[in-house]
């Protein structure tokens, strides 16, 4: 078992820009071309447990024109182009492994269009789920994808993300409209109309979105907006095991309650989060959810969760209902990466996730938490458990080879086990470097294929982000 401070083996060797293209560069982008060291590791670097990997150079681009260009003027000598957004990203889905151009993406921020009669809203790529949803407000319209971190759009995007509303509002990919890319030759397309659905041909922009960056540089998107419910309640449950909070939740979508957000935390994530947050919260598996309508609806909604909760030992609900008090109560999940981060002094984390049917989710988180327990293990485990998804942040010294290797085991069993269950190696994290070899398990032999085809296809000189999902040097 390799160990995960090391960057998986692929036979792509560093590609780096001649003196002149770096030339060209400056003389186009001036103080927007950098060669610092200091920008370089800011650019390799992101929330994985890999060591940096830097690029050669970093250019921000202010427009479609700009990024096309850097993309024709790296094509010429086939040298690897890698977005980047603001970094958050965990399974290293943009390090440098071949070297190249990181084309960042942050001084792309303006909103374009708001469109309330179409529900609809234009940006580039560079604008984060804050900033969009700071220019709604005053609309009565949000943007309802919600990883955690404040994300860019497009990286959004690229990896498919999703996050707490997912349970009632969907995925990046089911509040996607159109994009415009970059292609591999240096055009501009778009994938679509502006039209709520389309027959017309293949779904491409389906197709970039959890491309990680390895088809297309992703420059401007349109996204779904939805309108704010009347009003939203917010309530936190303890239970006396995970499996209560899963079977109380999948309950609760059974029966056809339309749940805003359901989040568990196990009660080491809640002992984090009480430490960092400065909270209260008794140590106990514990279920966040809120709520969203009107206030009957809400009261109905939340009578037959309470019925539900109590049936599986929940507790008393804590209630949160104005604006102020339910922020209160979900800035500490929102918080709860880098609260965990301070359960071991120096740490870092492995984090990783798992999705699985519905049926199979009490069982296979049940097995995990047994897994952590035998081997002595320090991993707080939350999730989106309305989707089947669950994260587990597997806390480490870096610098000691046993415990990443333990980690790193501990990761591969999580995989094989949501396999086992019907499963998929990822919901939400992405491909990046670290699940690449799990692929061929989950989706099999042809599928693959068929997918490193596309990006043959798409990405002929294999530019755009090489060594990652399904890297050309291992077909």
């Amino acid at each position: 078992m390799d160990s995960i401070v090391n960057i998986p083996v692929c036979s792509n060797t560093r590609r780096s820009p001649s003196p002149e293209l770096l030339a060209l560069l400056e003389s186009r982008f001036a103080e927007r071309f950098s060669t610092s060291k200091s920008v370089l590791l800011q650019h390799g670097t992101d929330e994985s447990i890999y060591p940096p990997r830097p690029p050669d150079a970093v250019v921000y681009v202010r427009s479609t024109e700009e990024a096309a260009f850097v993309v024709r003027a790296c094509a010429r000598e086939r040298v690897p182009v890698i977005g980047f957004g603001v970094g958050s990203s965990v399974e290293g889905h943009l390090l440098a492994v071949a070297g190249g151009v990181c084309v960042d993406f942050s001084q792309m921020n303006k909103v374009l269009a708001i469109r309330p009669g179409d529900l609809t809203a234009t940006v580039e790529a560079g604008v984060t789920r804050g900033q969009l949803n700071a220019a709604l407000q005053g609309t009565g319209f949000f943007f309802s994808v919600d990883p955690g971190a404040d994300a860019s759009i497009g990286g959004m995007v690229a990896t498919a993300a999703s996050g707490t509303n997912t349970v009632r509002y969907g995925t990046m990919r089911d509040n996607l409209v159109s994009l415009t890319v970059v292609t591999a030759d240096a055009e501009v397309v778009r994938t679509a109309s502006r039209a709520r659905k389309s027959s017309a041909g293949y779904n491409l922009t389906q197709l970039y979105c959890g491309s990680e960056g390895t088809l297309g540089l992703i420059t401007e998107v349109t996204v779904r907006l939805h309108p704010h419910p009347e009003t939203y309640a917010a309530a936190v449950v303890h239970f006396p095991s995970v499996r209560a909070v899963v079977d109380c939740v999948i309950e609760a979508i059974q029966m056809g309650v339309p749940l805003a957000r359901a989040e568990l935390l196990d009660a080491l994530t809640i002992r984090a989060v009480n430490a960092h947050s400065r909270t209260t919260l008794g140590e106990h598996p514990t279920l966040f959810l809120e709520f969203g309508g009107s206030q009957a609806q809400i009261d109905e909604q939340a009578g037959i969760v309470r019925e539900i909760a109590s049936g599986h030992g929940g507790g008393a609900f804590q209630w949160a209902k104005r604006p102020e008090e339910r922020s209160r109560l979900w800035t500490p999940r929102h918080h709860a990466y880098f609260a965990c981060l301070q359960l071991k002094a120096g740490c870092r984390s492995l984090s990783t996730d798992a999705c699985v049917p519905l049926s199979a989710l009490a069982q296979c988180i049940e097995e995990t938490q047994a897994d952590i327990a035998e081997h002595g293990l320090l991993v707080p485990v939350l999730g989106h458990v309305g989707d089947g998804n669950f994260h587990c942040l597997v806390l480490v010294d870096p610098g000691n080879a046993a415990q990443n290797d333990a980690a790193e085991a501990f990761s591969h069993r999580l995989v094989q086990r949501a396999l086992r269950h019907g499963g998929t190696s990822t919901g939400e994290h992405g491909v990046g470097l670290h699940k690449m070899r799990y692929l061929v398990e989950e989706h099999g032999e042809h599928t693959v294929a068929l997918m490193r085809a596309v990006k043959k296809a798409l990405d002929p000189h294999d530019i755009f982000n090489p060594g990652k999902v399904v890297a050309l040097s291992q077909g």
